[in-house]
Protein backbone atom coordinates (compact mmCIF):
# COMPACT_ATOMS: atom_id res chain seq x y z
CA UNK A 1 0.00 0.00 0.00
CA UNK A 2 1.06 3.78 -0.97
CA UNK A 3 -0.19 6.98 -1.45
CA UNK A 4 0.51 10.40 -2.00
CA UNK A 5 -1.51 13.81 -2.48
CA UNK A 6 -2.10 15.20 -5.92
CA UNK A 7 -2.12 19.07 -5.38
CA UNK A 8 -0.95 21.98 -7.32
CA UNK A 9 -0.48 25.83 -7.72
CA UNK A 10 -3.92 26.76 -7.90
CA UNK A 11 -7.37 25.68 -9.51
CA UNK A 12 -8.30 24.85 -13.19
CA UNK A 13 -4.54 23.75 -13.55
CA UNK A 14 -5.43 20.21 -14.03
CA UNK A 15 -4.70 18.24 -10.46
CA UNK A 16 -7.96 16.28 -11.61
CA UNK A 17 -6.52 15.16 -15.29
CA UNK A 18 -3.08 14.55 -13.59
CA UNK A 19 -4.80 12.19 -11.53
CA UNK A 20 -6.66 9.90 -13.64
CA UNK A 21 -3.84 9.96 -15.83
CA UNK A 22 -1.54 8.31 -13.14
CA UNK A 23 -4.93 6.21 -12.45
CA UNK A 24 -4.90 4.88 -16.03
CA UNK A 25 -1.47 4.63 -16.28
CA UNK A 26 -1.53 2.34 -12.72
CA UNK A 27 -4.33 0.29 -13.58
CA UNK A 28 -2.75 0.00 -17.37
CA UNK A 29 0.60 -1.56 -15.41
CA UNK A 30 -1.98 -4.16 -13.75
CA UNK A 31 -1.65 -2.26 -9.90
CA UNK A 32 -4.61 -1.76 -7.73
CA UNK A 33 -5.45 1.43 -7.31
CA UNK A 34 -8.06 3.83 -5.61
CA UNK A 35 -8.86 7.68 -5.88
CA UNK A 36 -10.20 10.13 -2.96
CA UNK A 37 -11.36 13.54 -3.50
CA UNK A 38 -12.26 14.28 0.08
CA UNK A 39 -13.31 17.92 -0.83
CA UNK A 40 -14.79 19.55 -4.12
CA UNK A 41 -16.69 22.85 -4.81
CA UNK A 42 -18.57 23.72 -7.92
CA UNK A 43 -20.50 20.40 -7.53
CA UNK A 44 -23.92 20.05 -9.37
CA UNK A 45 -25.80 17.11 -7.87
CA UNK A 46 -27.98 17.59 -11.18
CA UNK A 47 -25.66 17.22 -13.04
CA UNK A 48 -22.48 14.91 -11.77
CA UNK A 49 -20.96 14.21 -15.18
CA UNK A 50 -17.89 15.38 -16.11
CA UNK A 51 -17.56 16.24 -12.41
CA UNK A 52 -14.18 16.05 -10.98
CA UNK A 53 -15.20 12.85 -8.80
CA UNK A 54 -16.92 11.73 -12.14
CA UNK A 55 -13.60 11.86 -13.84
CA UNK A 56 -11.47 9.46 -11.45
CA UNK A 57 -14.23 7.19 -10.68
CA UNK A 58 -14.69 6.70 -15.09
CA UNK A 59 -10.58 6.30 -14.53
CA UNK A 60 -11.44 3.57 -12.02
CA UNK A 61 -13.36 1.75 -13.96
CA UNK A 62 -16.58 2.76 -11.83
CA UNK A 63 -20.07 4.05 -12.47
CA UNK A 64 -19.99 7.94 -11.35
CA UNK A 65 -23.46 6.85 -9.71
CA UNK A 66 -24.84 8.99 -6.33
CA UNK A 67 -23.05 6.20 -4.10
CA UNK A 68 -19.73 6.30 -5.21
CA UNK A 69 -19.68 10.10 -5.72
CA UNK A 70 -20.72 10.43 -1.91
CA UNK A 71 -17.82 7.68 -0.97
CA UNK A 72 -15.20 9.54 -3.46
CA UNK A 73 -16.25 12.98 -2.46
CA UNK A 74 -18.04 13.01 0.86
CA UNK A 75 -17.63 17.10 1.24
CA UNK A 76 -19.43 18.24 -2.39
CA UNK A 77 -20.67 21.79 -2.66
CA UNK A 78 -22.76 23.62 -5.25
CA UNK A 79 -21.02 27.02 -5.53
CA UNK A 80 -17.49 27.33 -7.46
CA UNK A 81 -15.44 28.95 -4.56
CA UNK A 82 -13.03 27.83 -1.68
CA UNK A 83 -14.42 25.02 0.49
CA UNK A 84 -14.88 27.23 3.12
CA UNK A 85 -16.58 29.50 1.62
CA UNK A 86 -19.22 27.20 -0.14
CA UNK A 87 -19.70 25.48 2.64
CA UNK A 88 -20.94 28.74 4.42
CA UNK A 89 -23.34 29.05 1.18
CA UNK A 90 -25.08 26.10 2.36
CA UNK A 91 -24.91 26.87 6.71
CA UNK A 92 -22.76 23.69 6.73
CA UNK A 93 -18.68 24.02 7.67
CA UNK A 94 -16.29 21.37 7.15
CA UNK A 95 -15.22 19.38 10.15
CA UNK A 96 -11.38 19.82 9.45
CA UNK A 97 -10.45 17.02 11.94
CA UNK A 98 -12.89 14.52 10.56
CA UNK A 99 -11.94 15.42 7.11
CA UNK A 100 -8.04 14.23 8.48
CA UNK A 101 -9.53 11.51 10.10
CA UNK A 102 -11.30 10.15 6.88
CA UNK A 103 -7.94 10.52 4.50
CA UNK A 104 -6.15 8.43 6.95
CA UNK A 105 -9.17 5.73 7.17
CA UNK A 106 -8.32 5.90 3.51
CA UNK A 107 -4.99 5.58 3.28
CA UNK A 108 -5.02 2.64 5.69
CA UNK A 109 -8.22 0.88 3.65
CA UNK A 110 -6.45 0.78 0.60
CA UNK A 111 -5.04 -1.93 -0.85
CA UNK A 112 -3.14 -0.71 -3.80
CA UNK A 113 -1.80 3.27 -4.22
CA UNK A 114 -4.06 5.69 -3.28
CA UNK A 115 -4.17 9.05 -5.09
CA UNK A 116 -5.53 12.00 -2.81
CA UNK A 117 -6.72 15.01 -5.00
CA UNK A 118 -6.89 18.46 -2.94
CA UNK A 119 -9.21 20.90 -3.62
CA UNK A 120 -7.85 23.93 -5.67
CA UNK A 121 -4.28 24.99 -4.85
CA UNK A 122 -1.85 24.85 -1.51
CA UNK A 123 -3.67 27.19 0.56
CA UNK A 124 -7.04 27.54 0.14
CA UNK A 125 -9.12 27.57 3.03
CA UNK A 126 -10.90 24.33 4.27
CA UNK A 127 -11.96 25.59 7.36
CA UNK A 128 -11.43 28.26 10.02
CA UNK A 129 -7.59 28.86 10.61
CA UNK A 130 -7.30 25.40 8.41
CA UNK A 131 -5.68 25.33 4.64
CA UNK A 132 -5.20 22.04 2.12
CA UNK A 133 -1.34 22.76 3.37
CA UNK A 134 -2.36 22.23 7.52
CA UNK A 135 -4.34 18.50 6.20
CA UNK A 136 -0.82 17.68 3.92
CA UNK A 137 0.84 18.48 6.65
CA UNK A 138 -1.31 16.17 8.68
CA UNK A 139 -0.91 13.22 6.66
CA UNK A 140 2.54 13.54 5.34
CA UNK A 141 2.36 11.74 2.24
CA UNK A 142 4.66 12.62 -0.48
CA UNK A 143 3.19 15.03 -3.28
CA UNK A 144 2.53 14.82 -6.82
CA UNK A 145 2.74 18.96 -7.87
CA UNK A 146 0.47 20.25 -10.84
CA UNK A 147 0.97 23.68 -11.89
CA UNK A 148 0.21 25.25 -15.66
CA UNK A 149 2.65 26.93 -17.96
CA UNK A 150 0.57 30.10 -18.59
CA UNK A 151 2.08 33.94 -17.78
CA UNK A 152 2.99 34.01 -14.06
CA UNK A 153 2.61 30.28 -13.79
CA UNK A 154 6.17 29.59 -12.63
CA UNK A 155 5.60 32.43 -9.36
CA UNK A 156 2.16 30.20 -8.70
CA UNK A 157 4.21 27.67 -8.56
CA UNK A 158 7.35 28.15 -6.71
CA UNK A 159 5.01 29.93 -4.02
CA UNK A 160 3.30 26.71 -3.62
CA UNK A 161 6.23 24.56 -3.42
CA UNK A 162 7.73 26.74 -1.15
CA UNK A 163 4.95 26.43 1.15
CA UNK A 164 5.25 22.68 1.45
CA UNK A 165 9.12 23.09 1.24
CA UNK A 166 8.65 25.06 5.19
CA UNK A 167 6.41 22.50 6.13
CA UNK A 168 9.09 19.53 5.49
CA UNK A 169 6.93 17.93 2.82
CA UNK A 170 8.38 15.61 0.38
CA UNK A 171 7.45 16.33 -3.42
CA UNK A 172 7.71 13.27 -5.62
CA UNK A 173 6.78 15.68 -8.74
CA UNK A 174 6.33 18.69 -10.62
CA UNK A 175 4.06 18.06 -13.33
CA UNK A 176 3.58 21.17 -15.47
CA UNK A 177 0.28 20.84 -17.47
CA UNK A 178 0.55 22.96 -20.80
CA UNK A 179 -2.00 25.50 -20.83
CA UNK A 180 -4.16 26.02 -23.69
CA UNK A 181 -3.61 29.31 -25.96
CA UNK A 182 -0.70 30.16 -23.41
CA UNK A 183 2.27 32.10 -24.94
CA UNK A 184 4.53 30.77 -22.56
CA UNK A 185 6.75 27.52 -23.85
CA UNK A 186 5.87 24.58 -21.69
CA UNK A 187 9.39 23.42 -21.96
CA UNK A 188 10.63 26.85 -20.93
CA UNK A 189 8.39 26.44 -17.88
CA UNK A 190 9.63 23.46 -16.73
CA UNK A 191 13.07 24.43 -16.77
CA UNK A 192 12.89 27.26 -14.98
CA UNK A 193 10.71 25.29 -12.33
CA UNK A 194 13.09 22.84 -12.28
CA UNK A 195 15.86 25.35 -11.84
CA UNK A 196 14.52 26.14 -7.90
CA UNK A 197 13.22 22.31 -7.25
CA UNK A 198 14.85 19.24 -6.75
CA UNK A 199 11.74 17.36 -7.50
CA UNK A 200 11.77 15.68 -11.31
CA UNK A 201 9.59 18.38 -13.53
CA UNK A 202 7.25 16.65 -15.71
CA UNK A 203 6.17 18.80 -18.85
CA UNK A 204 2.47 17.32 -20.07
CA UNK A 205 1.24 18.58 -23.44
CA UNK A 206 -2.16 19.41 -24.67
CA UNK A 207 -3.31 16.22 -27.23
CA UNK A 208 -0.54 13.62 -26.16
CA UNK A 209 -1.81 10.20 -24.17
CA UNK A 210 -1.32 11.67 -20.40
CA UNK A 211 -1.57 8.72 -18.90
CA UNK A 212 1.41 7.14 -20.92
CA UNK A 213 3.65 10.61 -20.58
CA UNK A 214 3.12 9.93 -16.69
CA UNK A 215 3.84 5.91 -16.87
CA UNK A 216 7.44 6.60 -15.40
CA UNK A 217 5.67 8.58 -12.46
CA UNK A 218 3.37 5.78 -12.03
CA UNK A 219 6.15 3.08 -11.93
CA UNK A 220 7.21 5.43 -8.72
CA UNK A 221 4.44 5.82 -6.68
Amino acid sequence: MSACFVTGSGTDVGKTFVAAALIRALRAMGRGCAALKPVVSGFDPLAPQGSDPAVLLEALGLAPDEEAIAKISPWRFRAPLSPDMAAARENRAIDYDELARACRRAVAASPGVLLIEGAGGVMVPLAPGRTTLDLMTALRLPLVFVAGSYLGAISHALTGLEAARSRGLAVRAVVVNETPGSGVGLEETCAAVAGFCAAPVLALRRGEDAAQALAPLARAL
